[in-house]
């Protein structure tokens, strides 16, 4: 390994311990901010479903039937199908998407 690569590993180990760090010695009280809390509140949604989009777009091979499964698993969650139905659903839609494309 070049010299430089111990550099950006020590540089990078050190942003993630002070990201993580701060908070923990900065904030003592409870936080009060409506505004902050529901930030702080969304912040694992949000990173979940960033790291999850791309996965479903390219995860089937074909852009069009991640996309059908994107919609017909949303729509089945937001009339309240629970986690198994709506997994259900997205595996049967790219399969058919699939099957005839």
């Amino acid at each position: 390994m070049r010299h430089n690569t111990w550099i950006y590993l020590l540089i990078m180990a050190l942003v993630s311990y002070v990201i993580r760090a701060l908070p923990l010695t900065l904030i003592r009280r409870p936080i009060r901010n409506r505004t902050l809390r529901s930030f702080l509140y969304y912040v694992p949604y949000v990173t979940l479903a960033v790291m999850t989009f791309p996965a479903i777009m390219d995860a089937t091979g074909n852009v069009w039937s991640g996309l059908a499964a994107l919609a017909a698993g949303a729509l089945l969650a937001w009339l309240g199908g629970g986690l198994l139905p709506v997994a259900i659903l997205c595996c049967a839609t790219v399969f058919l998407m699939n099957l005839f494309l």
